[in-house]
Order: structure tokens, then sequence, then C-alpha cells
């Protein structure tokens, strides 16, 4: 059999550092860093891949300030739109599969229920614009592809809120997080996992929800970081008592945030035949990791 030649975008960040860790079996991986491939530069990207020709093109490399975007929306198009259309049409023309992972932010981010694959999108800033076009164009492309739209994406490494939450839990006695949004914090350990199992299971081409089960608000998922690292023996000033819940009307932002991150999971579950576990335990083996 021939061995895959696997190539892994963004892999210094949260996602990609996983997708190294669980691919490195599964043939040939290469992750060049940012000075060895600026993916800003689309002569550049078709140099590497037509050297490389890569079997399996995991795409982990985004655009992901989500403020920041509102003011540099050709960036973000490029890296979360351009970028994996390039990738897409170039899949397509070498039968390679191409694995894109998307956000909850191409959706209204309105109402109570969970977010289905076939809901209708409407992003409400210049980020979730730029992902949703990076989707569209992987599906109109022809290419083989699996699209993981996921929420809240957080790790024992790199910046995320987990992290800032336990810094700041170090050194102070209250704090205040927003309650009226809500979604499920997504390890980027399990995203690796998911994005595994199903290249190895032959799962078909489509877009797929890829969160935990359950849901939270920032806030409770702020009391719940503080109520395990304490558990696992973390010397924190704060309590979970401390943390104040408050609107997103108080703590204003350039880009508006969806209120409404829950994404229905059931389409993955049945697809792949399996459980997704709860974003609690996932919580729990991320502090442990993290501690460790």
């Amino acid at each position: 059999m021939a061995t895959n030649r696997i190539l892994v975008l963004g892999g210094s960040g949260q996602v990609g550092f996983e997708l190294i860790r669980v691919f490195s079996l599964q043939g040939n991986v290469q992750a060049p860093l940012r000075k060895e491939l600026d993916l800003t530069s689309e002569s550049a990207v078709t140099s590497y891949l037509d050297e490389f020709q890569p079997s399996l093109i995991l795409n982990a490399a985004a655009y992901t300030a989500v403020d920041k975007a509102e003011s540099e929306p050709v960036l973000a198009d490029r890296l979360n739109h351009l970028l994996p259309a390039q990738l897409s049409v170039w899949a397509a023309r070498h039968s390679a599969m191409l694995v894109h992972y998307s956000s909850d932010y191409v959706y209204p981010g309105n109402g109570t229920l969970s977010w289905m694959e076939t809901d209708p999108a409407g992003p409400c800033n210049e980020y979730g614009r730029s992902k949703l076009k990076g989707d569209q164009a992987i599906q109109s492309s022809g290419c083989q592809y699996h699209i993981f739209r996921t929420s809240w994406v957080y790790s024992a490494r790199g910046h995320n809120f987990m992290k800032t939450m336990l810094a700041l839990g170090k050194d102070r006695s209250a704090l205040k997080v927003v309650s009226d949004q809500v979604g499920a914090p997504t390890p980027a350990r399990l995203i690796a996992l998911v994005t595994l199992q199903a290249f190895l299971k032959l799962v078909p081409s489509g877009i797929y929800h890829l969160a935990p089960r359950g849901e939270v608000s920032w806030h409770g998922f702020a009391q719940a970081i503080f109520t395990f690292a304490a558990a696992k023996g973390m010397k924190l000033t704060i309590v979970p008592e401390a943390v104040e819940a408050i609107p997103s009307s108080d703590y204003p932002t350039p880009a508006q945030r969806p209120q409404n991150s829950r994404l229905n999971i059931t389409q993955l579950e049945l697809t792949m035949n399996c459980e997704l576990p709860s974003w609690e335990s996932q919580l729990q083996l991320t502090i442990e990791e993290y501690l460790s």
C-alpha cells in the first residue's frame, strides 16, 4: 500500500498540533512552519502542493482573530476563504482528500435550538462571513472533503479561554464573565481524534458538526474550569462562586458574537456510529493534561 503523504497546515496552532500527534503513524506527515510556507501567497502554496503531492490535506490554518477581522477583512478572506478554495481545487485535480475546520460562526447565532448542518447560514461578523465562503468554495470544488464545524476550541497549549481563566484565577478573587452566549467548549484533542476516525472509517464527503455533548455559557464554563482545577490540586485565589454573570452588552467587542453557538452533532454520531463525550469530561481531561 502506498504511504499516505499528509500535509498539515496550521501545525503550530492548537488543532494542528494535535493533528500532527494523531496522524504521525498514518504516513509521511509534513507540517511547514510559517517561515517555510507563506499561506498568504497563492503561488507559494501551489508550489508546495505540487512538490509534496499530498494525498491528504489537513487544513487547520485560519485567521481566528475575530475582532481584528473587522478591520483586516482582506487577510481574513485570504486565509479563511481563498486558501481553502485553492486547496480544494488542487485536491480535486489530484484526487486528494481535504479536511477543513469551520465554525459555528457561519450561522446567525440567534435562538436557542442547536444548529443543524442543513440550517441556513447567516454570519453576524466578518470572521463568520469569511469562514462561510471557505466552506462554500470547498463544496463546489468537486474534491473529496470533510468540513468539521466546531465551537469554542481550547487545549492545554496555545491561547484560549481555559488558560486565560486559570491564569487570572491565580491572582484575582473575582471575575465577570458573559452568561448569555451558549455553546459547547471543544478540545483540540477531540477534534483531532474524531478527524482520524473519520479518515480511517472512510466517512462520506460532507459538512459535519464536531463538538462534545451538552451546552454551557462562558460564565458556566469559567466556573467549571475553576471547580475542576481546584479539585486537581491547583492553587487558585478565586472560587467558582466569585465569578459574576454579566450580559454581552456589558462587554462590548468590535465584532458581534453569536449568542447561540449550539451545534447538533447527531449527523456525525450516526455516520460514525459513535457517541461523542460530554464537554465536562473533556474539560477534566484537558485540565489534567495542562497540570501535568
